[in-house]
């Protein structure tokens, strides 16, 4: 019996295009991860490093989801809350009994931070599914925030 899937594809440029296919065992071009995470994104509104300041001004919630060693490692994230992927759902799902204080509007904006900012969109994808409907993620994670920081306050100190 044979199983309805979408397969999406990346273009060079970054378009994405999903179709239907009959055959999940059929070769698509891209591992079944790239896929996903394709999938995954065509829903977010992803947040761009130098953007992520003005979303928190706005009322968002930040959510790093890096794990400790990475985050000893590169710094922390300020104004994030600091949640481990694992629980992730279970502390912000508002239905959740294990759900987060901070976790009890549905419309809130949810950024989630991981750390060049691929599980993060997997992650972002969960919560809409959970009924977050403006869950998102940072486009190139942490490290891109850490370079747009870098890059910015070069350009203060030399002006």
């Amino acid at each position: 019996m044979s199983k309805q899937v979408e397969q999406c594809h990346i273009s060079g440029v970054g378009v994405v295009t999903c179709q239907d296919s009959l055959d999940p065992g059929a070769p698509s071009g891209a591992p079944a991860i790239d896929q996903l995470l394709a999938k995954s994104r065509i829903g977010l509104d992803r947040v761009h490093a130098s953007d992520l300041e003005r979303e928190m001004a706005a009322g968002a919630l930040v959510v790093d989801t890096r794990p400790a060693d990475q985050r000893e490692r590169d710094g922390e994230l300020p104004g994030a809350v600091v949640i481990d992927r694992n629980v992730l759902e279970w502390r912000l799902d508002p239905s959740s009994p294990h759900r987060l204080p901070i976790a009890d509007d549905p419309a809130r904006r949810i950024v989630v931070v991981c750390n060049e900012g691929y599980s993060s969109s997997l992650a972002a994808y969960t919560l809409q599914q959970l009924g977050l409907s403006r869950a998102t993620d940072l486009i190139g994670g942490f490290q891109a925030w850490q370079l747009c920081a870098i890059s910015t306050s070069d350009h203060l100190t030399r002006e």
